[in-house]
């Protein structure tokens, strides 16, 4: 009997502690950016199509997270500005449709996940970026009553370092990033 309730448990916190994975549910992920235009004002931006995926164990404090952002769906709310900005001098969709974030360390404060470590590929340069987390939430959503988290996050990077160096030194070389991800269990 004895035997067997071990076995129970440690059957039970093994199924306890594997990974889920949630897919990226793309009504309710965005990549959002802020730029400064000629030290007159601040432009933002978001891309309007994602996709990806998020492993979480939140026992053994680790997972992934891959997250394709569509690059050609760059709204600015100008159309005319848009169409440059998708255009080879600047984000070049046709050869660098994507824009991938994937991760390789995800940090923890305690119990809450307060950072991401990985890797951001934007017109085909690889450089390191860390994602701080703001919020961080897994649960079940009364709403589609599904289990999945959700989490705000954001970074600062320099667009030169991926070869968008267009109108430097009077539009800003310092990119703020965020990103608002949801992602649900199938």
């Amino acid at each position: 009997m004895l035997r067997s309730l071990v076995f129970l448990l440690l059957a039970a916190s093994a199924a306890g502690s594997q990974a889920a994975e949630y897919a990226i549910d793309p009504g309710h992920t965005y990549a959002s950016f802020e730029i400064d235009h000629l030290g007159f004002s601040t432009q933002r931006g978001q891309f309007n199509r994602s996709s990806g995926s998020i492993e979480f164990d939140p026992e053994q404090r680790n997972g992934r997270i891959d997250i394709r952002i569509d690059a050609a769906s760059l709204d600015t709310g100008l159309p005319l500005r848009d169409d440059v900005l998708r255009g080879e001098e600047w984000f070049n969709t046709k050869a660098y449709p994507d824009i991938l974030f994937r991760s390789e360390k995800l940090l923890f404060t305690d119990d809450k996940l307060s950072a991401v470590d990985g890797t951001l590929v934007l017109r085909g340069e690889i450089r390191p970026l860390r994602l701080e987390i703001n919020r961080f939430k897994c649960g079940l959503n009364l709403a589609n009553r599904k289990r999945g988290c959700g989490a705000d996050a954001q970074a600062s990077l320099k667009r030169s370092d991926f070869g968008l160096n267009n109108g430097l030194p009077f539009i800003g070389d310092e990119v703020r990033l965020r990103i608002q991800v949801e992602a649900y269990l199938p």
